[in-house]
């Protein structure tokens, strides 16, 4: 298969797309009511947000994406026989993209318990990494992950990601103290892995 028949944004079971601000937002607040949600993708304290915060939120990257071009924001959707079936299953993001440099940081959510596990993580994020080293021509992606978020820094590196840096004790949730876990991948390890 040459290098152009090569589908950017869909895979087996899942594909990328833009963010649909007004019907993406009601989903997202949806997941912010499960605290594990809000703790796996952040070290803020979990919170329920409204469908119009979340919105609101969202607004601001899509503006942000387009002003600054600093951000590639995606919603993850799960295929259907027509894409108005497809309904949103997560997010993933490339963002505080360094051009000179040629990095950025990658976030990859799950929204909903019952969705994660079932390899929509892994197709994705095979998917944004292809994006991130063929498209936006980077050489190193970056992730952030914590110590009490044991299975998704192993999602990580089974994918090639290595730990680079370990801010010990750096965020306090569920009565302790945890690490802070930061990850980078190369395009030249990427490269040897595809």
């Amino acid at each position: 298969m040459s290098t152009l028949a090569v589908q950017l944004f869909e895979g087996e079971k899942i594909r990328l797309t833009a963010l649909d601000v007004e019907k993406d937002a009601e989903v997202v607040a949806r997941w912010t009511l499960d605290p594990d949600y809000g703790r796996l993708t952040s070290s803020k304290p979990a919170r329920p947000l409204s469908p119009m915060q979340v919105k609101k939120a969202m607004e601001e990257q899509v503006k942000e994406a387009r002003e600054k071009r600093h951000r590639f924001d995606f919603a993850i959707r799960l295929k259907a026989a027509t894409r108005a079936d497809e309904r949103l299953l997560g997010l993933v993001t490339i963002e505080g993209i360094e051009w000179t440099h040629r990095h950025g940081w990658l976030s990859l959510s799950i929204g909903a318990a019952a969705d994660r596990g079932m390899g929509y993580g892994g197709e994705a994020l095979k998917l944004i990494v292809r994006y991130a080293f063929h498209e936006l021509n980077l050489y190193r992606l970056n992730a952030i992950g914590y110590e009490d978020n044991a299975r998704g820094l192993a999602f990580l590196q089974r994918r090639g990601f290595e730990i680079e840096v370990r801010r010990r004790e750096a965020i306090y949730r569920a009565g302790r103290r945890w690490d802070e876990v930061r990850l980078g991948l190369l395009r030249e390890e990427w490269k040897s892995e595809a």
